[in-house]
């Protein structure tokens, strides 16, 4: 299966869901997306930056060390954050690091409407079937 035809039916899954995104934070690109509307690119480019800040911004990663050090974890791959979500004015933004890629992340956007435990628990489920279209 294909990535983009993984996204387009994790989307039907998630309740409200409007957009699914799939970012390699190593390279800074959103390798597939999909949207019910369209986007320009310099904003969907954004997506893949501001993910990355996210999950490897520098901030974060001194945490990371930090907690890291303070339990003993001297995994140089391993990541404390997994998991942000996102509330804006209108939407449900989700990101999730996937396991076998652990610079990579899977993004959901649904609409503030949707029931969050739902919209979690049905993104949750999606990621192996993403990760393995990759």
């Amino acid at each position: 299966m294909s990535l983009d035809q993984a996204l387009s039916d994790a989307m039907k899954t998630i309740p409200e869901c409007v957009a699914a995104g799939y970012v390699d934070m190593e390279s800074g690109m959103l390798l597939a997306v999909k949207t019910l509307d369209s986007h320009p690119q310099e904003v969907l480019d954004m997506v893949a930056a501001a993910t990355s800040d996210m999950f490897q911004g520098p901030t974060v990663l001194e945490v990371e060390k930090s907690f890291k050090k303070s339990r003993g974890n001297d995994e140089e791959d391993f990541h404390y954050f997994q998991e942000f979500v996102i509330f804006s004015a209108n939407l449900i933004h989700v990101f999730l690091r996937t396991k076998p890629y652990p610079d990579h992340v899977i993004c959901y956007v649904a609409r503030k409407s949707a029931n969050i435990g739902m919209v979690l628990a049905k993104s949750r489920m999606s990621v192996d079937k993403v990760t393995d279209a990759v």
